[in-house]
């Protein structure tokens, strides 16, 4: 078995400011606080081992990087006239959080368009649909996400009569909270040419009525045919929902992000990174069906070394969701047993793109929830290695929520890295089981088994899907419990708050290639940490999720303050 290090941290000088001298003067020093530079992890099928780093006062900063850590009067010996010092009242400090798995700019129009997240019923979705409807000009679609029909009582998915009631003939489509299933009106499969003679396409599915006639439902690639033709966001859209995602980042300590948003939105972070507005420091993927002409174009359109925005890994989707139940299943679902979800490529072809991809230098990641999902993606790696001649290809898979018992020890093998996004498990948990049943329950969202086997671990949020606070996915990592504490689910794969710190910081930023320059408070590291009004290394689980950030801070620049 191959042993993996995520992060090998020292308070010796790092990366990128190796056999360089330290500068003399810092710009800003940040005094009296309660330091936690980060946690190293150290993978191994015998054991994992996290341990956090000794604790500091302070932290001096000079051109964006830490220049340095310590006693409030050794840092304090680096000050000048022009130094700014900053008290941070013996509160706790941290490296800012990576999130390691983002829809930014759906994030932002979900403040734009119908927000349909929180919904307890039809009804109150319903409610919602029509009082945008009557703000709406004619002929205008309706777009909106979020409703979630495993809240309702009767949980029965919603159909296009359910849209036609309240939407006043304006075409309308509104996504599932996962984004993997979406409810179109009468007007809108009119105006996409969707009849009872429509076939579903590669990939995706039509629902039907019992009369033959598409019910709305439009499920994974059915869904994306429609998206694809509606009218497209203006740039100032883009802007506009690029900004509101960004301040949702700021005021929730992420100072990194790895991003699926659109290449247009893209565009716009570039924009905003050339005003001086880019509060966040962005990898964005590129779509992995996209020809690899065209995408070694898109590569070479921003600067690869740039730590700020640049394009990253290649997002590819095996299946949908658990909770959609399109997530493609090895064995059918335990509640709907005519069903194994649906798989989005046939294995060979999914090879040959893999190998093709990864040979130009590209890194690739796959959307896999279910464990056939999981599978499909391994086999595509393992294909892909044999056939590559570069190293250190870091494949990822993104969720991971099912997989075989035996998958889980070939991502150590393999070297695939575990994008998780453990706040999944708070809403997952109502239902989970009764999908799959308690055998195949008793691996999902399998975050300890990966650090046993060996395999390293990195936590996003998926947002907007769930919200973009890092705080409930901390809290679910240490717990496996519902935010009230009153349902545990298969607590042997809970994590340490060491653990779980580890992926939102090293690990995170060792799956995107930035290990070298984040992840950590070390001499050299970019600058970028979060301070808390409560040290969470040392409180009680329950109150992570009462955390409050009170400053957010980018390259030794506060990006974010709290009133």
């Amino acid at each position: 078995m191959r042993i993996f290090l995520a992060v090998l941290i020292s308070m010796t000088i790092a990366g990128p400011a190796a056999g360089q001298a330290k500068p003399a003067v810092a710009d800003v020093i940040f005094i009296h606080g309660n330091i936690y530079p980060g946690a190293s992890t150290t993978f191994s099928q015998a054991d994992s081992q996290t341990q956090s780093m000794n604790r500091f006062q302070a932290i001096a900063v000079s051109g964006g990087r830490v220049m340095d850590v310590g006693a409030n009067e050794t840092m304090l010996k680096l000050k000048r006239p022009h130094t700014r010092v900053i008290d941070l009242g013996g509160r706790f400090v941290m490296p800012g959080f990576n999130d390691a798995h983002t829809h930014l700019a759906n994030g932002g129009f979900e403040k734009l368009n119908v927000n349909l997240v929180g919904s307890k019923s039809l009804e109150e979705m319903k409610q919602r649909i029509a009082a945008r409807a009557k703000a709406t000009g004619p002929g205008e679609w309706l777009i909106g996400r979020g409703w979630d029909h495993t809240l309702w009582t009767n949980q029965t998915l919603p159909d296009r009569h359910d849209l036609d009631a309240v939407t006043a003939g304006h075409p309308a489509i509104f996504v599932r909270v996962d984004g993997h299933i979406a409810v179109a009106s009468s007007a809108a499969l009119k105006a996409m040419k969707i009849t009872a003679q429509t076939p579903d396409p590669q990939g995706g599915k039509i629902d039907h009525e019992a009369g033959g006639g598409p019910s709305g439902i439009l499920r994974e690639t059915a869904k994306d045919r429609v998206l694809a033709r509606l009218p497209r966001p203006t740039p100032a859209q883009r802007r506009k929902a690029a900004k509101l995602a960004l301040q949702d980042a700021a005021q929730w300590g992420l100072t990194s992000a790895q991003d699926n948003s659109d290449w247009e939105d893209f565009l716009v972070f570039e924009e905003l990174e050339k005003e001086g507005k880019l509060t966040l420091r962005i990898s964005e993927w590129l779509a992995f069906d996209t020809s690899v002409e065209q995408l070694k174009q898109m590569r070479a359109h921003h600067r690869a070394d740039d730590r700020m925005l640049h394009t990253g890994m290649l997002k590819g989707y095996m299946d949908g969701s658990l909770g959609s139940r399109t997530a493609a299943m090895l064995a059918p679902y335990t509640d709907d047993p005519e069903n194994s979800g649906l798989a989005r490529y046939d294995q060979e072809t999914l090879n040959r793109m893999a190998a093709e991809r990864a040979q130009a230098g590209f890194q690739i990641g796959f959307h896999a929830i279910g464990d056939r999902g999981a599978r499909m993606a391994l086999d595509a790696f393992a294909y892909a290695e044999k056939q590559s001649s570069r190293a250190n290809l870091r494949f990822r898979i993104e969720h991971d929520q099912v997989l075989a018992k035996e998958d889980i020890q070939r991502f150590a093998s393999l070297g695939v890295i575990a994008s998780m996004q453990a706040n999944h498990l708070l809403t997952d948990m109502n239902w989970a089981e009764s999908r799959i049943g308690p055998e195949r329950a008793k691996h999902s969202y399998p975050w300890k088994e990966f650090l046993y086997y060996g395999a390293p671990l990195a936590f996003g949020t998926d947002y907007p899907v769930e919200p973009i606070t890092p705080f409930r996915g901390l809290y679910a990592a240490v717990t496996r419990k519902n935010p009230q504490g009153t349902k545990e689910y298969y607590p042997e794969q809970k994590l340490t708050i060491d653990e779980a710190i580890a992926a939102y910081t090293t690990t995170a930023a060792r799956a995107e290639f930035a290990e070298e320059y984040k992840g950590t408070l070390a001499p050299g590291m970019v600058a970028d940490f979060v301070v808390l009004d409560r040290d969470i290394t040392r409180i009680e689980p329950a109150e992570i999720l009462k955390t409050k950030v009170l400053r957010t801070v980018l390259g030794g620049k506060t990006v974010y303050e709290a009133k």
